[in-house]
């Protein structure tokens, strides 16, 4: 009896790391040449010593080096998982800046920044998935998965390491858009408090205000006053996590929509104007390619539910 087609299985292949590539943890390699399989099979092939560099085995904490051989296994790409990322395949839509260097998206609120925890996909799985032909392209940094708004990526390690050094040295600005409860007083403030994060609080990771904590700075302005909520800019001066929602909370002025950190009470008000997300926007972003001198200055607009309650606020 004659059998239909086989699809034949995936042979193994022996990559050679560039100069470009190198640096980064062979499990982000990876990813990039087994697209659609979830980070959670890729640390599975990993500690099974699987993958292979120079014929030797290696931890996910491995850095490739320019010059490495290294062995990929046969995977089979399910295609019911490429499938996952359709949803966040209109992020090209969303790119605020290019060029041959790096990339900025106005990245959407409810989408993460990478998969894990469950998710296969997040936005920078999608852009490899999207741009099969890219050399690198890497986070530069992260955003919290309920906050939109400028998202750094970068497409040459020169350029990531750059940036990073900007960023530990505090030289790239970095302002929000932040609902707040309650009516502000008086001007802008800056607070200065150290956080500490994974403090648990019944199962539950969280960041709070410690002084054995790392330091952090935000400065707050307010724009807007409202009855009951105030529309501020954000100014980061570090950027630790969750750092403007517990600086908020911190002061008395808990986010809009934070389900972590914030007032269910007025968090169920702004429900029913109509918010069901977190109203924190990365809406400008300001640094230096350093690699030709050229500042770079982005600014991402509001989503169409945030201007949405907004107004409804003024008209209250």
């Amino acid at each position: 009896m004659s059998q239909g087609p086989t699809k034949s299985l995936p042979k193994v292949r022996q990559v050679y790391v560039s100069a470009e590539e190198a640096g980064q943890r062979i499990d982000n390699y990876l990813a990039r040449y087994l697209k659609g399989v979830p980070k959670s099979h890729i640390y599975r092939i990993l500690r099974r010593g699987e993958v292979r560099v120079n014929s030797g085995r290696i931890r996910a904490q491995y850095k490739v080096r320019a010059g490495d051989t290294v062995r990929i296994p046969p995977v089979r790409v399910s295609e019911s998982r490429t499938g996952d990322v359709g949803p966040v395949r209109s992020l090209e839509d969303c790119i605020l800046f290019e060029n041959s260097r790096c990339l900025v998206v106005n990245k959407p609120s409810g989408i993460a920044v990478h998969g894990g925890s469950g998710l296969s996909y997040g936005v920078i799985e999608a852009f490899r998935v999207g741009r099969p032909e890219a050399p690198f392209l890497e986070l530069a940094h992260r955003l919290d998965r309920e906050t939109s708004g400028c998202l750094v990526l970068a497409k040459r390690r020169s350029f990531l390491r750059a940036f990073q050094e900007q960023l530990r040295a505090g030289e790239v600005v970095k302002r929000y858009l932040a609902l707040v409860s309650g009516k502000w007083k008086g001007a802008k403030q800056t607070v200065s408090a150290p956080l500490r994060k994974n403090v648990l609080q019944g199962g539950e990771r969280m960041v709070r205000v410690d002084e054995s904590g790392k330091p952090a700075v935000s400065v707050f302005t307010p724009l807007s006053s409202f009855q009951e909520a105030t529309l501020v800019e954000v100014d980061l001066k570090t950027g630790r996590t969750h750092q403007i929602r517990v600086h908020g909370a911190h002061i008395g002025h808990p986010l809009a929509g934070d389900e972590k950190y914030g007032d269910p009470a007025f968090n169920l008000k702004m429900k029913h104007l109509g918010l069901r997300r977190m109203l924190l926007h990365a809406h400008y972003l300001e640094f230096m390619d350093g690699t030709n001198g050229e500042k770079i200055v982005v600014s991402a607009p509001l989503d169409n539910e945030m201007k949405a309650v907004i107004d409804r606020l003024e008209s209250s």
